[in-house]
């Protein structure tokens, strides 16, 4: 397919001036479209309309195994993998397996130590933007996500997904092994290392493996 739009700046193809203009913004960090409830602002109007099903609640895409709902078919690309267990994307330096392409991009930056977006209030520097920008909150007092049962504010809409189900009794992560329910994956991946003896966190006076960090923290106070 001919693409006769060419980006000055990178040199990519486009097949309408359009997507060249949109492509464009990668480049000049523009972000014309803007959330009016939280704000936020987008390079693209179809971004913007995905990410305000964040507060209407819409969730189009479901996934056939747990009946969760998603606001994009990506999303639901990328949970199907918490019940397949693939972990397509591996990491050169450690071997850790990650179901996201940009979960194992950002893990990458723990070992180059490269935290590229600094908070302008107090210097701390994160290893993505979106984490940026939710840290900002914690300066501002900002909490646009609000549930719709009890009134309680959270910064991160991920949070107020996970509150919701104090409220639905929803536990959308089950055990392949042992069927228990989790609300949250990173329960669900904590759990696992029950079957599995995994025990990554490892004291350094003595040597020995715990499933959790807190536990390791909780032991290394023997040493002190």
């Amino acid at each position: 397919m001919v693409k006769p739009w060419k980006c000055g700046d990178c040199a990519k193809e486009f097949r309408s001036p359009s997507e060249l203009e949109a492509h464009r913004r990668s480049h000049t960090g523009e972000r014309p479209f803007t959330c009016s409830v939280c704000g936020k602002g987008f390079s693209k109007s179809s971004t913007l309309q995905t990410h305000q099903r964040v507060h209407t609640g819409e969730r189009p895409f479901v996934c056939s195994e747990c009946g969760r709902g998603f606001t994009h078919s990506w999303n639901l690309q990328t949970h199907r993998r918490v019940h397949s267990g693939e972990r397509p994307f591996t990491c050169c330096e450690c071997g850790k397996a990650f179901s996201r392409l940009c979960s194992l991009q950002t893990h990458q930056r723990v070992h180059t130590g490269e935290r590229l977006f600094v908070c302008s209030e107090c210097g701390q520097g994160f290893t993505d933007s979106s984490n940026l920008w939710k840290h900002r909150r914690i300066h501002t007092g900002e909490r646009p996500f609000t549930c719709s049962r009890c009134g309680k504010g959270f910064g991160d809409s991920s949070h107020l997904l996970t509150h919701q189900r104090v409220h639905t009794g929803e536990r959308p992560f089950p055990c392949s092994v042992c069927g228990k329910d989790f609300t949250q994956l990173s329960n669900l991946l904590t759990h696992r290392r029950v079957h599995t003896g995994e025990r990554p966190f490892t004291c350094s006076a003595c040597g020995k493996g715990f499933t959790q960090l807190c536990s390791l923290q909780k032991h290394q106070r023997i040493h002190k």
